[in-house]
């Protein structure tokens, strides 16, 4: 017993010495040079992908000449492109303290502090739910996005500083909007979703409350119910779901590192009011809310029960026509900015000075996302033209 606290008492003692090393380190570095053309991200989330990839993304067409790393721990994805930094070492350390821009969706590290020249720009902010204020870093942003004009309040509110709520959309959504029909294909083959089948996306909420976190649907009847036409996409992140791992006619995506090309494989989004159906309904989608005590301005149909839920598809009134009107509205409402330019606003506003000039919002109406699969299986056919006129001679006619 006497060895074993005396290892554990020679491992606190290195932890220590290590971290009283990264914190000298860092107030060295702090008083190096600015790096002018380098951008540090992060993602909180950890899957590597969110509004902070869509940036480094779009940092390679826009601004190439900015050098991007990302930081992440062992064994957690990154975007392409990037430099990649182990979270809490001493190169991350000195990123942090001389790279000219910040970005990430959540909080940098406790004692993380902001320098002359430093730029950090916060994502993530949605017009659904209030973030608490994160006392360690929220004083430090100078930008926070807002993916709608009468969402940049809240987004001040929830992180008061001196910055500015920038009202340009979500850079996670553009791919919504720029992919094509041969994207489509290749996401649902990547994904192992069968040809001729309908792909739901199932995206439950999260519930923090014990007394709600209970499932809500029964994942293995719903298959068992639905048959060999449909396919169940599960996004469940923390939320809780009844399945096991192995049912047929389930997948489970909830790894993949992007949720955009979750959505652009499904043919439609089954959830109870997950933060998700509001990126998905950019698609314009049909969408079904499972709400016991129903879902004012739901951009679909409402099922209070599982057996509605079922009833629904298997009847097909899922996709009936009825729901185009509200979903539009819904859209308007949450999916003004979502274009599919959003990132290249931000990028030219933030970190090339260019605030003027930005690529203008194409109104909702006149926006032409990628159709689903099942969608264009149920398109007319194209008329080919007949011939105008008689065809040409040929020997022997």
């Amino acid at each position: 017993a006497a060895r074993r606290r005396t290892r554990a008492c020679a491992t606190d003692g290195v932890r220590a010495l290590r971290a009283a090393a990264l914190r000298l380190h860092y107030r060295v570095q702090l008083r190096l040079p600015l790096r002018e053309y380098d951008a540090v991200f992060a993602d909180c989330g950890g899957t590597g992908g969110g509004d902070p990839a869509a940036l480094a993304e779009a940092l390679r067409t826009h601004a190439p000449h900015i050098r991007t790393a990302w930081i992440a721990h062992p064994g957690q994805p990154r975007p392409g492109g990037t430099r990649p930094l182990r979270a809490g070492s001493a190169a991350c350390w000195s990123a942090l303290a001389r790279s000219k821009y910040l970005i990430s969706n959540g909080v940098f590290a406790p004692g993380v502090r902001k320098r002359p020249g430093q730029v950090f720009l916060r994502t993530g902010d949605t017009p659904w739910t209030t973030a608490a204020p994160e006392a360690p870093s929220h004083d430090l942003w100078d930008y926070t996005l807002s993916p709608a004009p009468h969402t940049a309040p809240p987004a001040e509110h929830a992180h008061p500083a001196p910055g500015t709520a920038l009202a340009y959309g979500r850079p996670r959504n553009d791919l919504l909007q720029q992919a094509t029909s041969a994207d489509v294909t290749r996401l649902r083959t990547a994904l192992g979703i069968p040809e001729g089948t309908v792909a739901i996306l199932y995206a439950p909420a999260r519930r923090d409350h014990p007394y709600t976190r209970r499932p809500v649907l029964d994942l293995e009847r719903l298959a068992r119910e639905l048959g060999p036409r449909f396919v169940v996409l599960v996004r469940a992140g923390r939320a809780p779901v009844l399945w096991r791992r192995e049912i047929p006619g389930v997948l489970d995506v909830s790894a993949h590192p992007s949720a955009a090309e979750v959505c652009l494989a499904a043919d439609a989004l089954l959830t109870d009011g997950a933060p998700l159906m509001y990126d998905y309904a950019g698609l314009d989608r049909p969408i079904v809310v499972h709400a016991g005590d129903g879902f004012p301005g739901a951009p679909g149909a409402v099922a209070r029960g599982e057996d509605e839920v079922i009833g629904l598809f298997v009847s097909g009134r899922w996709r009936d026509p009825g729901t185009a009107g509200p979903r539009t509205a819904f859209r308007e409402r949450f999916c003004p900015l979502d274009d599919g330019r959003a990132a290249e606003r931000i990028v030219r506003h933030v970190l090339l000075g260019r605030a003027d000039g930005l690529p203008e919002v194409i109104p909702v109406v006149d926006r032409r996302p990628v159709p689903s699969a099942a969608a264009r299986a149920l398109a007319p056919p194209v008329p080919v033209p007949e011939p105008s006129g008689p065809g040409p001679v040929t020997d022997g006619h």
